[in-house]
């Protein structure tokens, strides 16, 4: 079988996709991330509670989670007597471009997910199977090394991606009530991620949705992990990532996610990803 030990790496080591599947005995801690890609999680076992941007799921086997470059989010991993078992799925933005020059899209389940702040979906024993069929194949071609098997692996990750985009568009949220959340939070964060580049304080979310100060730091850090301040400099610094990605200049990265002071974003900036901005456009 096809399982490879897990690492805490966030960035992608090669071009386009990458393919995992871990499988861990003893549970990890693992921080709250965001990445520069689009990823695919499928949860095979264990005990796991999975939060991104202010909502925790209770993982079932087969569920799925599909998060972008974007979303901040953690798994709590719980002992268990099964294994904390799950593969995982990097695309890369330019893995798509291709698929959009025929005129499909394979990203906007992704987008939908994002669009309604709700990341998980739970197919049904048919599509799983399909899934999990196409990702044998990959794990096959990845052991066997015969001539051909990276263009059969590549193949079946595009197979992933259509099952997938068709079975999240077939089923209704019947994972709902394994979701914990709270609606005034999801308002909150809805509210930082359209205004990330703007002067956001307590203060002014507490008067903006007219709670007191000291409940909504706490329900904060209740539902998404992280207290307000955290989450968003973890948002704005994420955003300016993007933006040096898609060719903006540090400084035009800096202005427009809210960072009033340059010096502070660049040690920000290399305290989240391990290096300075310039040092990051460079690659």
């Amino acid at each position: 079988m096809y399982i490879e030990e897990f690492t805490h790496r966030q960035i992608m080591a090669k071009r386009f996709y990458e393919y995992h599947h871990y499988r861990d005995v003893t549970p990890l801690a693992v921080d709250f991330h965001q990445h520069a890609f689009y990823e695919i999680y499928i949860f095979l076992s264990g005990d796991v509670n999975y939060t991104i941007e202010g909502r925790t799921y209770k993982l079932r086997p087969g569920d799925i989670l599909l998060t972008n470059n974007s979303d901040i989010h953690r798994p709590e991993i719980a002992p268990s007597r099964h294994p904390y078992e799950r593969i995982v799925i990097w695309l890369d933005d330019n893995f798509f471009n291709g698929l959009r020059d025929i005129g499909e899209d394979l990203t906007l389940c992704f987008q939908d997910a994002s669009n309604r702040n709700y990341r998980l979906f739970r197919p049904n024993e048919t599509q799983f199977l399909k899934i999990q069929s196409a990702c044998r194949t990959i794990e096959q071609e990845r052991m066997n090394g015969k001539l051909g098997n990276q263009v059969m692996a590549y193949s079946s990750i595009m197979e992933i991606l259509v099952l997938l985009s068709r079975a999240y568009y077939e089923i209704s949220d019947s994972a709902q009530q394994d979701v914990t959340e709270n609606e005034q939070i999801n308002q909150v964060v809805a509210y930082i991620n359209n205004h990330y580049d703007e002067d956001i304080s307590l203060d002014h979310l507490a008067e903006q949705f007219y709670l007191s100060k000291y409940y909504l730091s706490h329900q904060f850090k209740h539902f998404t992990g992280l207290s307000l301040y955290q989450f968003i400099m973890k948002k704005r610094l994420t955003i300016a990532r993007n933006m040096l990605i898609c060719g903006k200049s540090v400084t035009e990265a800096c202005a427009e996610c809210g960072f009033s002071d340059y010096s502070n974003f660049l040690k920000a900036f290399k305290r989240e990803f391990g290096e300075k901005p310039s040092e990051f456009t460079k690659k």
